[in-house]
C-alpha cells in the first residue's frame, strides 16, 4: 500500500515538473499580446529608459503565469480558444498571430529607436502669407499633376505592402521621387512666384514654396493628408501618419525596411497636432520622411479641407 501511495506521489511530482513549464510558457504566449493591448490603451508617462513599459511587461507575465499555475485547466480551455480567435483572425483578415508580431516588433523597435517630438504652440501661429494663392496652387485634380502621382507611387516599395499602410508609403514614394530629383532655384528677384504643381511636375525645380506645393499636391491626389508649416522665411510639407500607435508602426518601416541607409544613426521628428495627431516632416532638405527640420520654429501651420 505504502509502494503504491509512493508511486502515486512520484508521477504527480513528475507531472507537476512537467505542468510547470508548459504552463510558464503558454502565460508567456498569453502575456505578449496582453501586454501589447495594454501598451496601446494605457497613457505612457514615458519615463526614462522606458522603465514604465519595461515594469508593465514585466507585470504583465508575472501575473499572467501566476493566474496561469492556479487555474490550470480553466487556462490551457482559454489558451485554446485565444488560439482559435487568432487562427481566425489570420484566416479573415483581422487581428491574428501576423499583426501580433509586427505590433510587438514595432513597438520593441521603437523603445530602442525612440522617434523625437517637436511641439508647436498652437496659440502662437499667425495665418500664412499667400494663403490663397498656395491653396489655389495646389492644383491635384489636374490630370497630368494626378498621372505623376499615380507613376510616382510605383517606383519605390511596391512589395509586401501593408494594406493598413498603403497609401503612407505610396505617398513615401512620391517623397523619394521629388526630393532625390528636386533642383532649388530661387524666385525671381523682388517677386513671389507661386507655380501650380501641375507646372513644377515638368521640371521638378523650384524654390521651399514650389516644392512644398507639389508635395501637398501630389499627397493629396492619392487620398494622403498633407499640411504646409510655414517658418521664418521658409515653408515645408508635413504629412499626417496618425496617433501614437501608427508612428510606431510607421517609425519601424521607415527605419528598417524603406529608408534604413538614408535614416541609419537618426531619429524620426515630428510635430503632435492639438487633437494628438502626428505629423512627419517632408521637406526638401530631408534624406527620408521624418528627418531633421530646416526651420524648428513654427509660425503659421495651412492646413488643407
Amino acid at each position: 500500500m505504502e509502494e503504491t501511495t509512493l508511486k502515486q506521489s512520484r508521477r504527480k511530482r513528475q507531472q507537476k515538473v512537467v505542468d510547470n513549464p508548459i504552463v510558464s510558457i503558454l502565460s508567456h504566449l498569453v502575456a505578449i499580446p496582453i501586454f501589447i493591448i495594454l501598451h496601446k490603451l494605457l497613457p505612457n508617462p514615458e519615463w526614462v529608459f522606458h522603465l514604465d513599459r519595461i515594469l508593465l511587461f514585466l507585470g504583465t507575465i508575472a501575473i499572467v503565469e501566476i493566474i496561469f499555475q492556479i487555474l490550470k485547466p480553466i487556462v490551457l480551455l482559454g489558451f485554446v480558444i485565444a488560439l482559435l480567435w487568432l487562427t481566425y483572425g489570420s484566416i479573415w483578415g483581422n487581428y491574428g498571430f501576423k499583426s501580433v508580431f509586427k505590433d510587438y516588433r514595432a513597438m520593441i523597435y521603437t523603445m530602442i529607436e525612440n522617434p523625437h517630438p517637436e511641439d508647436i504652440i498652437l496659440s502662437k501661429l499667425n495665418p500664412i502669407p499667400h494663403k490663397t494663392e498656395i491653396t489655389n496652387a495646389v492644383d491635384f485634380t489636374n490630370p497630368e499633376l494626378r498621372n505623376f502621382a499615380l507613376l510616382a507611387t510605383r517606383e519605390n516599395f511596391t512589395e509586401n505592402i501593408d494594406e493598413e499602410y498603403r497609401t503612407l508609403v505610396q505617398c513615401f514614394s512620391i517623397f523619394k521621387v521629388i526630393n532625390s530629383k528636386w533642383n532649388y532655384v530661387s524666385d525671381p528677384k523682388s517677386r513671389e512666384y507661386f507655380a501650380n504643381a501641375s507646372e513644377t511636375i515638368k521640371s521638378l525645380s523650384g524654390d521651399c514654396d514650389d516644392h512644398s506645393i507639389l508635395m501637398a499636391a501630389c499627397i493629396k491626389a492619392i487620398g494622403g493628408t498633407p499640411r504646409l508649416i510655414y517658418t521664418n522665411n521658409h515653408i515645408y510639407p508635413e504629412l499626417l501618419i496618425g496617433n501614437q500607435n501608427d508612428l510606431e508602426a510607421i517609425n519601424y518601416l521607415i527605419k528598417k525596411e524603406l529608408f534604413p541607409f538614408e535614416s541609419r544613426g537618426q531619429k524620426l521628428v515630428y510635430h503632435t497636432d492639438n487633437l494628438n495627431q502626428i505629423w512627419l516632416n517632408l521637406d526638401y532638405t530631408a534624406k527620408y520622411p521624418g528627418g531633421p527640420f530646416l526651420s524648428e520654429e513654427v509660425l503659421g501651420v495651412l492646413n488643407f479641407e
